[in-house]
């Protein structure tokens, strides 16, 4: 059964890299959510003034991968508590978010966080999905590292 998640753990050129090698993922695309301003572009929003994360949005086989399977392998590629920076990466743009689809969702990534030793110094926003746009980045963005190590071994 398909079903779609949305992450955001810093720059999206290695997240999504990471989420597309997962037995069940079906596809990935990066782009900007959680902010406020309409049709963002990757200029204005590594300005920091857009309120939106670089985002990766995960088209997944729920018969394959679990929604828990997903949230544990994102914990495990970035560091949930860093505020607003993974690495070299700062800024809002590249904060920790976990957007949930549904309430079931929600509390599943609550039971998740729960079983943590470090819960308490965790930065992860949880926002509700319903309340964001998606906007895909620029075309360029799209399997970027892949693209990158193509050019590079020629």
């Amino acid at each position: 059964m398909s079903q779609t998640v949305y992450f955001s753990a810093g720059c999206f050129w290695n997240i999504e890299n990471k989420f597309k090698k997962l037995e069940g993922v079906m596809s990935t695309s990066v782009g900007y959510m959680g902010g406020f301003s309409i049709n963002p572009t990757y200029k204005k929003v590594i300005k920091g003034n857009t309120g939106h994360a670089e985002t990766v949005e995960i088209e997944y086989n729920s018969n394959i991968i679990s929604y828990n399977k997903l949230i544990d392998f994102f914990f495990k590629i970035h560091d949930a508590t860093t505020l607003n920076k993974q690495g070299l990466n700062i800024g809002t743009n590249y904060r920790s978010i976990v957007f949930y689809n549904t309430n079931y969702q929600k509390q599943l990534y609550k039971n998740f966080l729960d079983k943590l030793p470090n819960k308490k110094k965790i930065v992860t926003e949880l926002l509700d999905r319903r309340k964001y746009i998606y906007y895909i980045a620029e075309n360029y963005h799209q399997n970027y590292i892949e693209k990158k190590n193509k050019i590079v071994l020629k």
